[in-house]
């Protein structure tokens, strides 16, 4: 009896272990909360939405979320947010919060404005 309640505790033992590590792993990547609001399908949203999703799936892949609201569909969001030009993009994590306007096809802006790379000066 002895050996299988040390036998147990080892498993016990190698799965904790095991999940911290990828725990760890895990703490390491940060992971970007977004809100896009948009109005309606018009032109740009449906544009805004595409050049997110391609920023997001270039360099956030598996990284990110992304929530797209409709303020014709939840005006109560865009409220609670002060949303008062559209498109806008809000990153809420990782902080700062940042707000980024139009439809994000300037790449640039928005990799900045995501803080995945330095602005260039100038």
């Amino acid at each position: 009896m002895t050996l299988t309640k040390d036998a147990d505790m080892t498993e016990r033992f190698k799965d904790a272990t095991e999940d911290f590590e990828k725990a760890s792993a895990q703490k390491d990547r940060t992971d970007y909360v977004l809100r896009l609001y948009v109005t309606g399908a018009t032109p740009k949203s449906v544009q805004a939405i595409s050049n997110i999703k391609s920023v997001c799936e270039t360099h956030l892949k598996g990284r990110y979320e992304l929530e797209v609201i409709d303020i014709y569909q939840k005006p109560q969001m865009a409220k609670k947010d002060q949303i008062v030009a559209l498109p806008t993009l809000i990153k809420e994590l990782p902080t700062p919060l940042r707000r980024i306007i139009g439809n994000l096809s300037d790449r640039e802006k928005v990799l900045v404005g995501l803080d995945l790379i330095e602005k260039k000066p100038g």
